[in-house]
């Protein structure tokens, strides 16, 4: 809330509010957010994205946006958020309208035309830990929860989080989960899939199953890097032709790594919304830890990040086999040989020499 220009922040911000304050029971969002205050506020946190993709007619929600206006040349991810929206009933939409799709504000704007809630989120260009925490407060202010609320929140999130980091040292060190199942479950943290207890007795479950497997054969060690692709199929694709995806870069951003700091510096660490380079750093220190063979790199169309792929071959040490995405599906037949090429590369030059 607002007075006079400035954020007003009631007399017990901070001091912790009772639970249950919060008048929403829906909370959708464009891209990871500080689930946390959704959590205290008792809130259901709704990832749009996983949404939108995961709906068995999401191809006809793409289509159904461009009914209602929205251009051919829009990513079809936001056309897809857009319909999803009114699908999914969700009573609010927090929209990151930095640090994530340039395409957000007019999603936004979008949404409120039809008369949708919609509360901006931003995460800070230069990553000042000064601004995150203000936008973080001002979050919390708008759903009346207080630190000591958000901190509970983060340590019952937190629980699940070590387990999901369990999920990936199998997959990459273990070689008991496949990359498609790290995909899924690293993905499903951004918002714990709207359930956080179901979620965490789910993940017991599967770490219990993939345990008892045994490893599988060595093959070529791929890294996912970029968003979360629109099809699927990619990873059945590239284990087929003997690949073994160990690491999904920003699906692996989605479940917090940096979870055992506190709620801002965790935020802070969160890769995605923020720079390439910084991403970089990351990526170099993940590809020599899980001896990376070569990078797919998955760009989505009319999307600005298509232009961070310069950058990423510059920068580093490892073949790229770059793939565009347009619409939900299948990958085609080009792109399905140009992956079976690359991997036939990569398996003729890999020859086990990086460090461990």
């Amino acid at each position: 809330m607002k007075r006079g220009g400035k954020a007003f922040f009631p007399p017990d911000f901070g001091k912790g509010v009772p639970k249950g304050c919060c008048a929403l029971a829906r909370v959708g969002f464009t891209t990871s957010i500080p689930i946390e205050v959704l959590v205290a506020a008792g809130c259901v946190p709704v990832d749009l994205n996983n949404r939108f993709i995961q709906h068995p007619r999401a191809p006809e929600l793409v289509r159904e946006a461009e009914r209602k206006g929205f251009p051919a040349t829009c990513c079809a991810w936001m056309k897809g958020i857009y319909s999803i929206v009114g699908s999914t009933g969700v009573d609010e939409v927090v929209a990151v309208v930095r640090g994530d799709c340039s395409q957000t504000q007019a999603l936004m704007e979008s949404l409120q035309l039809d008369g949708i809630s919609v509360y901006p989120f931003a995460y800070p260009y230069d990553r000042s830990r000064q601004s995150l925490e203000r936008e973080i407060e001002k979050l919390m202010c708008h759903y009346r929860v207080g630190w000591a609320q958000v901190a509970a929140a983060k340590q019952r999130l937190d629980r699940i989080r070590r387990k999901l980091r369990e999920v990936d040292l199998l997959t990459w060190r273990e070689g008991r989960v496949t990359g498609e199942e790290n995909h899924r479950f690293l993905v499903a943290a951004s918002d714990m899939d709207g359930d956080p207890d179901r979620f965490e007795e789910e993940v017991d479950s599967f770490l219990k199953e993939a345990a008892r497997r045994e490893p599988r054969p060595n093959g070529v060690r791929i890294g996912y890097l970029g968003v979360p692709a629109i099809w699927t199929g990619l990873y059945a694709w590239l284990e087929r032709n003997g690949a073994w995806v160990v690491y999904n870069e920003m699906q692996r951003q989605f479940s917090m790594p940096g979870f055992e700091q506190d709620l801002v510096t965790q935020y802070l660490d969160f890769t995605y919304p923020y720079d390439i380079f910084f991403r970089l750093e990351e990526i170099r220190r993940e590809s020599t830890r899980r001896r990376i063979d070569g990078f797919v790199h998955y760009v989505q169309s009319f999307c600005f990040r298509q232009m961070e792929d310069r950058i990423l071959r510059k920068c580093l040490d490892r073949p790229i086999l770059t793939l565009e995405g347009d619409l939900p599906g299948k990958p085609d037949g080009r792109t399905v040989n140009r992956i079976e090429a690359f991997l036939e590369v990569l398996s003729r030059r890999s020859d086990g020499s990086y460090e461990s």
